[in-house]
C-alpha cells in the first residue's frame, strides 16, 4: 500500500494501474480507494491483497471502466462526467493498456468547479504573543505566510475563487493579497464585524451553485484538494471533512471488563483516534443550517448535518499536516519546512 502512495503522488494523477504477468489490465486504484482502504484498517505495510478482502479488487471487484484507441473524444468525455472519473484506462485487443486519457487533456483550461474559503478571522489566542500584532495566517512559516502557502495549493489544485473570511487585523492580509492576481487567483474577501465562528460566515458570502472547500487559515499541508473533491463525489457526501490519525498513549494498564469480570488486561496502549483537520468540503445547500448573524463552528455545522439525515464522509489526510495554532507546532512547522518534509 505504502508503494501505491508512492505511486500516486509521484504521478500526480491520482491512480495507479494494476497488470497482470502479461501486462492485461486487472484493476485501477485510486487515491480515494487508498484513502477508504485505510479508514477500514488496512496497514501501509500490508500487500494489495488486502484490498480484495474489502472488497475492491479482482475478484470482488466488476473491474474498471475502459476505452480503446478509437474511442473518440465525446465519448471518453461522457464516460468520465456520467461515471465521476478524471481518468480511463486505453486498451487494446488484448486488454494491454496503451495510455490513460485524462479529463484535464480532453477539457481546456480545466478549472475545478468549486470555491475555496480560508478561515481567516481568528485572533490566535493560544499563540500569542506572536499574533498580539499579526494576524496568525500571516505568520511565516519558511519564506511566507501560512495562508500563502495554502492559497499556492489551491491553486496547484486547479482551484482559482477563494474567500477570505477576516476579523483579527484585517487590513494586513488585504494589503498583502490584494485581489489575488499575483498568486493566479480570485480573491473575494468577508469582513466579520463580530467574530462569527468557523462556519458563521459563510452565511454572509454570496450564494454559490458550486461546492464550498473551507479550510482553516493556520494550517500547513500537502494533501491535493482535487483528490478531496473526486472523494466527495465518489462518496455522494452532503459534507466531507478531513480527519487524522492521531495515535494517544495511554500511561496505565487498561482493564477490560464484562460486569465484574476482568476479561483482559493491557499494560500502557497506544489509542489510536481520527481528529478534525480543519478541512471541509460542502455542498452549497448544507449552509441553510448556519443560523444568520450567529457565532457557529464548522462541527456544529457537522453535527447539524448528521441530525438532519444528511451523510457525512471521512477523508484521511495521510499528506504532511499541521496546525501551527500552538507555538510548538509553529516551531515544529519551521524546522519541517527547513528539512521539506512538506513535499512529502
Amino acid at each position: 500500500m505504502s508503494d501505491v502512495i508512492s505511486l500516486i503522488d509521484a504521478n500526480g494523477e491520482g491512480i495507479v494501474i494494476v497488470v497482470d504477468d502479461e501486462e492485461r489490465l486487472t484493476a485501477t486504484i485510486t487515491d480515494g480507494d487508498v484513502r477508504r482502504a485505510l479508514l477500514n484498517g488496512v496497514e501501509l505495510q500490508d500487500p494489495l491483497s488486502r484490498l480484495i478482502e474489502i472488497g475492491k479488487l479482482p475478484p470482488h471487484d466488476e473491474g474498471p471502466i475502459t476505452v480503446t484507441a478509437s474511442t473518440p473524444p465525446d465519448e471518453r468525455l461522457r464516460l468520465m462526467t456520467e461515471h465521476v472519473l478524471r481518468h480511463l484506462p486505453v486498451v487494446d485487443g488484448d486488454h494491454r493498456v496503451i495510455e490513460l486519457a485524462l479529463l484535464r487533456e480532453l477539457v481546456e483550461e480545466f478549472e475545478e468547479p468549486l470555491e475555496a474559503v480560508v478561515m481567516a478571522g481568528g485572533f490566535g489566542k493560544r499563540i500569542m504573543p506572536l499574533t498580539a500584532t499579526t494576524p496568525k495566517p500571516m505568520l511565516r512559516v519558511g519564506d511566507r505566510p501560512v495562508m500563502e502557502r495554502t492559497i499556492e495549493r489551491l491553486k496547484q489544485s486547479g482551484i482559482k475563487k477563494v474567500n477570505v473570511t477576516l476579523h483579527h487585523l484585517p487590513d494586513q492580509i488585504r494589503q498583502y493579497f490584494g485581489d489575488g492576481s499575483k498568486l493566479g487567483v480570485d480573491i473575494r474577501y468577508v469582513t466579520e464585524d463580530t467574530p462569527l465562528g468557523t462556519a458563521g460566515a459563510l452565511r454572509n458570502m454570496a450564494s454559490s451553485t458550486e461546492p464550498l472547500l473551507v479550510v482553516n487559515g493556520d494550517i500547513v499541508t500537502s494533501v491535493d484538494f482535487r483528490a478531496l473533491l473526486d472523494y466527495h463525489r465518489e462518496s455522494g457526501s452532503d459534507l466531507t471533512m478531513g480527519v487524522r490519525k492521531y495515535e494517544a498513549p495511554v500511561p496505565y494498564g487498561v482493564v477490560e471488563c464484562s460486569g465484574d469480570k476482568v476479561t483482559k488486561l493491557v499494560e500502557k496502549p497506544t489509542s489510536s483516534l481520527l481528529v478534525n483537520a480543519g478541512i471541509y468540503l460542502l455542498e452549497p445547500f448544507v449552509t441553510e443550517h448556519i443560523p444568520a448573524e450567529t457565532h457557529f463552528d464548522m462541527p456544529e455545522l457537522v453535527s447539524k448535518v448528521l441530525e438532519s439525515g444528511g451523510r457525512v464522509s471521512a477523508f484521511l489526510i495521510h499528506e504532511y499536516w499541521l496546525d501551527i495554532g500552538h507555538p510548538d507546532d509553529y516551531s515544529k512547522a519551521q524546522s519541517d519546512i527547513g528539512m521539506g518534509l512538506e513535499d512529502r
